[in-house]
This record gives structure tokens, C-alpha cells and sequence, in this order.
């Protein structure tokens, strides 16, 4: 099983945490190659990763850990980006194409950010057809961004985990389609690669189970609300129910991080057992957030029973809530 995992060296505990959490829970899988594309990752970092990985190794089973430096992301492009707060870092998933070793036919692609809990042989062995890629899809995309990608009724996808099949994705030039969708609309876009992959492939993305790419909105809003928006007919109330009881990935979105001091992640203990096995697990939580919590939680409260509103709110607030982010962590360093 070959995984790719990208990240800088701010967020190293955190995909130790997520790359722990995924050998834990893949123990019987004969091979896991852990492809590791940082930017400016330490040495000592990367060292203490690589003997954290290989001592989930055996004589039946090969675990290794494969790092490749990536630097000066916008200099990849041949135009100018502007990825509204975020980091440069997340454009990267569209130059992995680039990176990889021909040789491989399949990878899953997890953000740091993301905590396995379950076996991933049936993810990675799912029948792709000629599709690229597979993606869960993102509730929460309004209508209105869907028209601006020409997707009118068609799926908006999350991508924090990708099932990639990279004969197709080669095969196809997917990721040179990608970047020239991105370089179409200015190097500017809401969500920028997520936007990218979505308005570009439309309909080759092959749509995954949500249990892969779980996270808080599903707590948040109600099954009305995501089948409207999302036009859901795919799955159950029944069935998403079943999925948010027990999921096999979750991805930590939005503000509850179980980093964050004063979080209330629902799986904050998870997330920590697992940072506690890494060498890792004295790294403090992130301090700053307890006034901004507690404002959140009055809001989702307040907001429970208007979920169009509270969505419009968001979309609406989110580059204030980056800029929040980055102040943060601008403090932390």
C-alpha cells in the first residue's frame, strides 16, 4: 500500500499523530511505503519519522518511510498564485504527478490533518475504472461556487483524501489539466487546488464513501441540509447515521482541532493516544484559542436551528477566520 502524506515542518506532530494512526490500524497489510513530500522539514525530524515508521516493521511486513523535498511551490507555476491565507503547501497536491516515482499505479493521498481508524485495504482496492481520481464529496459547498465551476448539479468533492490512480492520472495529463484550469481563473480560487480538481474533472472524479473523509459538518448539520445541498440521493440518513458512529477516516476541519486548546473535538482522546505513541508527545496544544471558543460555541448554538444561515455566515467569514489562523500561529513561533 503506498501513502502520500504532505506537510512543513510547523506541522510535523500532527502527521506524526495521522501517520501513527494509520500504521496502527493497518498492521496486517503486507507493505505500507509512506510517501512523505515536505517542505522544509528538519533533518531531525525527518530521521525521528523514519525510525517512528520503520519500528512498526517486521519480517512479513515492510514498513519505510520515503522523503521528497519540494521548495518554492509558486515557482512551480508559471503564473502568479494567490491562495487567499493559505499556505503555499496546498497547491503541491497538484505537482504530485511530478514527484512520484513513475513505477507507481496506485497512492492515497491523506492530509496531515486526518486520523485513520480502520483497515484501508477495501479503500485501496477499489475498482477505479478509468477514473483518476476518487473523492468523498463536501456537503457544504454552496450552490452558488458550483455555478462558478460549471458543476450545476453535479458533486462538489473534498479533497483531503484522494484515492489516485496515477496510470489514469498520467495517462490523461490529469494534473497538467488541473493546473491550467487553476491558471485559467487567475491562480485565484476559493478553495484553490480543491476548486481546481473539482471545475476541472467534474465528472472523472470517482465519488468515495464519506466514511473516508469524515469530518464536523456531518455533526454540525442535519441530513436535510446535506442531502439538499449535495444532492445526496447516493446515501441514507440510515446510513450516513452509521458512518458518523464509526468512520474510517476522520479529517479535522473547521475550528474544533484537537490540537487546540480547549478543544471539543468528539475525537480529541483518540487524536492524543495516538500523538502519545510518537516521539512527538510532548508537544504542548495551541494556545490562544479559549476566548475564540467560547464565541464559537454560542454561536453554533444560536445557529442550530438555522443551517442555511450558519453556512452563509461562514462562507462569508472565512478569510477573517484564516486570517485568525495564521495570527495564531504566528504567535506560536
Amino acid at each position: 500500500m503506498n501513502i502520500l502524506y504532505i506537510f512543513d515542518n510547523n506541522f510535523v506532530p500532527q502527521a506524526a499523530a495521522g501517520i501513527c494512526s494509520l500504521l496502527e490500524n493497518n498492521r496486517f497489510a503486507d507493505s505500507i511505503t509512506i510517501y512523505i513530500m515536505s517542505l522544509h522539514v528538519s533533518e531531525d525530524s525527518e530521521k525521528k519519522l523514519e525510525n517512528f515508521i520503520g519500528r512498526y516493521a517486521d519480517e512479513e511486513h515492510e514498513r519505510r518511510a520515503v522523503f521528497i523535498e519540494i521548495d518554492d511551490i509558486p515557482g512551480y507555476f508559471d503564473f502568479k498564485i494567490d491562495t487567499a491565507g493559505w499556505n503555499d503547501i496546498v497547491l503541491a497536491r497538484l505537482l504530485l504527478d511530478r514527484f512520484l516515482p513513475e513505477e507507481l499505479e496506485r497512492i492515497i493521498y491523506l492530509d496531515a490533518d486526518t486520523m485513520v481508524r480502520r483497515s484501508l485495504r477495501r479503500l485501496y482496492q477499489t475498482d477505479m475504472g478509468t477514473h483518476p481520481v476518487g473523492m468523498a464529496i463536501e456537503p457544504t459547498c454552496n450552490l452558488r461556487r458550483k455555478k462558478e465551476m460549471g458543476l450545476a448539479r453535479r458533486p462538489y468533492h473534498n479533497a483531503g483524501v484522494l484515492l489516485i490512480d496515477l496510470n489514469n492520472w498520467r495517462k490523461s495529463h490529469t494534473g497538467e489539466w488541473i493546473i491550467d484550469y487553476f491558471g485559467k481563473h487567475g491562480g485565484h480560487l476559493f478553495a484553490n487546488d480543491q476548486d481546481a480538481i473539482n471545475g476541472c474533472l467534474k465528472d472523472e472524479i470517482l465519488t468515495i464513501s464519506p466514511t473516508y473523509n469524515y469530518h464536523n459538518t456531518y455533526d454540525i448539520y442535519n441530513y436535510r441540509l446535506i442531502k439538499k445541498n449535495t444532492d445526496y440521493s447516493i446515501l441514507s440518513q440510515g446510513e450516513i447515521a452509521r458512518i458518523k458512529e464509526n468512520p474510517a477516516i476522520v479529517h479535522f476541519l473547521g475550528e474544533e482541532r484537537p490540537w487546540r486548546r480547549g478543544n471539543s473535538n468528539r475525537f480529541r482522546k483518540e487524536y492524543k493516544a495516538y500523538l502519545e505513541k510518537t516521539p512527538w508527545k510532548d508537544t504542548p496544544d495551541e494556545e490562544g484559542w479559549k476566548m475564540y471558543f467560547i464565541c464559537w460555541r454560542i454561536f453554533n448554538f444560536v445557529m442550530k436551528p438555522f443551517p442555511l444561515t450558519r453556512l452563509f455566515i461562514i462562507d462569508t467569514l472565512m478569510p477573517f477566520m484564516l486570517k485568525r489562523k495564521h495570527a495564531v500561529s504566528k504567535k506560536k513561533k
